[in-house]
């Protein structure tokens, strides 16, 4: 599975990127393109061109988004990033965007016995 961003600036969004997911892309196949592989075989590209509207949100799953929150806040200067959370629904969840209009967001499981069984199954352990 790939999911696509675009950014306006290949070198500002790579950096804002690198910032949001704490490391290097995996692969830069050409100019104006670069990619991380979240889990094995699901790939974030982010390609330079026009961001499309109203796209996402795209979420990522984290293990304390309290943290992460506060991380993105210092480090990107995210704004606006409220922490949601409903009795039936089996995680919280918040959503922010990136400087070019694209929804991104976190999740995180409130059970941790769940969240440790759900990875076991993403990742085949």
């Amino acid at each position: 599975m790939t999911n696509q961003i675009r950014v306006k600036d290949i070198g500002e969004g790579q950096k804002w990127y690198q910032t949001l997911l704490n490391r290097q892309p995996d692969f830069i196949p050409h100019e104006g393109f670069a990619e991380w592989e979240i889990i094995p075989g699901c790939w974030l590209q982010v390609a330079e061109g026009t961001p499309a509207d109203a796209s996402g949100p795209l979420r990522f799953g984290v293990s304390d988004i309290e943290t992460e929150r506060e991380r993105l806040v210092a480090e990107l200067s995210i704004e606006e990033f409220d922490i949601y959370s409903r009795e039936e629904v089996p995680v919280k969840w918040g959503t922010f965007s990136d400087p070019w209009g694209n929804r991104l967001g976190f999740f995180v499981y409130v059970n941790k016995k769940e969240e440790k069984d759900r990875r076991k199954i993403i990742l085949g352990q």
